[in-house]
């Protein structure tokens, strides 16, 4: 089996895996290139020394620095906590393609006004205009998974949803070696650290651009009942006449999908919320937000935006050097989701990366921890030179790298995006990035805080939670690869977790096969399906 082949729920037409999908899927991950620019850049942003010097911060005393660094990236955090349930209300109303149309104008808003800042206004700006910025991000976490999720044939849908997350790894590999060039390349000045904020507006407007040519979900729509345009967009983003079986086929899944909602859940923007009564909603979004409590754990985001401090405290000395081997991890991390969207996810599956990459990362962090705890690693001390033991840490940095990216880093969302019904799909996702943000927000609130107390205990502490995610996802989360979305109530439905996948795909091949025959059988079009629908409204 070739790296691009895939495995199909059903027998699918090749027109299905055309270049629409993936050019709608590439142009709506704008949105996560500019989300991983905005989470990389800024910690070595904060460390240029023309920053440092306009804004006084080496004048400070190191709580009082490290409160504001704390400030300046977390309250991006905060605002995309809020960004992400503001989307489920703009989704709702006005579909997921005008609302990425409104929260990116939101973020360039935000990113603007970052500009404006200077040694005379004081860092009011940056701080207001990051508030806007993470508004928007949050927004755009919430509806791009789905947007993607919607679109997608099965058996590519863990490959597309996953050129979300190469964007926001793309996005992070420019922002973490933006400074180390501009470091090299320009003399210390207002324009040097300016540049970096400024590059926020590319991606941005690239989605900005995007957003125009591409077309709203077809199970949105249908949910809404424009059936016509629904019916254009689905054949137009598979390339198949509305009389193919596939057409026919899909359609009537989520005309299946969407009655039983309104059965059992009901039509309406509050509706969603009166389902969280109900003990298998519940325990979706439980799932969906403990996701990303597990991915935080693992201490990402604390390397992402404190990179250099990170580093610093395995033994890296002088500002280039930092920038430099802050660079090298974004590149790991960039490759490394190439292999991961290309191949595994669709392949080996959501929940044994998950495992996989928890126990190997908890690994790598149990050594680095215990290198500083042994060789008493100094991050204080500027002429200590970087010991073959420093060598050997950093080493297995990468090869956390490696173990976290193909696995935690983007396959929470991959879940997320797929796992919950049609009628609570954008609640459920506002739930789960409202999660990831609010995760994210804890660990760069504190980090520099946790840094300065607990020293090695850091990396011993994201250890931890990384081993004991692993009973989590075994116990408790069903494999999704290759289930169609109208089916994810019957996949967590059933009680034994580790089989559900299996069950559930059989079921499937019978229930095609069945069809398949029951329509060949009456001559089945779509214009008889019309009339039945219309027989018995």
């Amino acid at each position: 089996m070739g790296i691009l082949a895939v495995v199909e729920d059903r027998p699918t037409p090749k027109a299905v895996y055309n270049w629409r999908v993936y050019t709608a899927a590439a142009i709506a991950s704008w949105a996560s290139c500019m989300i991983g620019y905005d989470s990389a850049f800024i910690g070595t942003t904060l460390a240029l020394p023309s920053f440092v010097e306009e804004f006084k911060l080496n004048e400070m005393s190191s709580s009082k620095l490290a409160l504001t660094k704390a400030n300046i990236v977390s309250v991006y955090q905060a605002g995309a906590f809020f960004g992400s349930f503001g989307a489920y209300a703009s989704s709702y109303y006005l579909g997921r393609r005008k609302s990425l149309l409104i929260w990116v104008l939101v973020f360039i808003l935000g990113a603007g006004m970052m500009l404006g800042a200077n040694s005379e206004r004081g860092l009011g700006l940056i701080i207001g205009g990051r508030v806007l910025a993470g508004l928007g991000v949050g927004g755009c976490s919430n509806m791009v998974p789905i947007y993607i999720s919607e679109l997608s044939p099965p058996a590519i849908r863990g490959r597309l949803v996953g050129i979300y997350e190469l964007g926001w790894q793309i996005g992070g590999l420019v922002g973490f070696w933006i400074n180390y060039g501009l470091q090299e390349t320009m003399e210390p000045s207002h324009k040097q650290w300016m540049i970096p904020f400024a590059i926020q507006l590319v991606p941005a407007g690239c989605l900005l651009m995007g957003v125009f040519w591409m077309r709203e979900s077809p199970r949105w729509l249908f949910t809404k009942g424009k059936r016509e345009q629904a019916m254009k967009n689905l054949c137009w983003i598979r390339k198949l006449e509305p009389t193919d079986l596939y057409i026919i086929e899909e359609v009537a899944a989520i005309d299946a999908q969407i009655e039983y909602d309104r059965i059992h859940i009901g039509p309406g923007f509050w509706r969603p919320f009166a389902a969280l009564r109900q003990r298998k909603v519940q325990w979706r979004f439980f799932l969906g937000g403990m996701l990303f409590l597990w991915q935080n754990g693992s201490g990402i985001n604390a390397i992402n935006y404190y990179s250099p401090i990170v580093f610093k405290s395995i033994g890296i000395r002088g500002t280039n050097t930092g920038f430099l081997t802050t660079g090298i991890f974004g590149v790991v991390k960039t490759v490394v989701t190439v292999l991961w969207l290309l191949y595994l996810i669709d392949h080996l599956g959501r929940t044994k990366l998950l495992m996989i990459g928890a126990a190997g990362g908890s690994f790598c962090m149990w050594y680095i921890g215990a290198y500083i705890k042994i060789a008493g690693a100094n991050a204080n001390d500027p002429n200590a030179k970087l010991s073959s033991g420093g060598i050997s840490a950093i080493f297995f940095f990468y090869l956390w790298t490696a173990f976290y990216t193909p696995s935690w880093n983007g396959t929470p969302w991959v879940i997320n995006s797929e796992m919950f019904s049609q009628n609570t799909r954008s609640l459920g996702q506002a739930s789960a990035a409202a999660n990831n943000w609010f995760w994210n927000f804890i660990v760069s609130r504190f980090t520099p805080q946790m840094f300065n107390t607990m020293s090695y205990g850091v990396y011993f502490f994201f250890a931890s939670l990384m081993i004991l995610s692993i009973p989590f996802v075994y116990f408790l989360i069903p494999e999704t690869k290759g289930v169609p979305l109208e089916h994810m109530d019957e996949l967590f439905e059933i009680s034994r977790v580790r089989g559900a996948n299996k069950v559930v795909m059989e079921r499937l091949m019978e229930q095609e096969q069945e069809f398949r025959h029951d329509a060949e059988g009456a001559g089945l079009t779509i214009e008889k399906t019309k009339y039945e629908q219309m027989e018995s409204v």
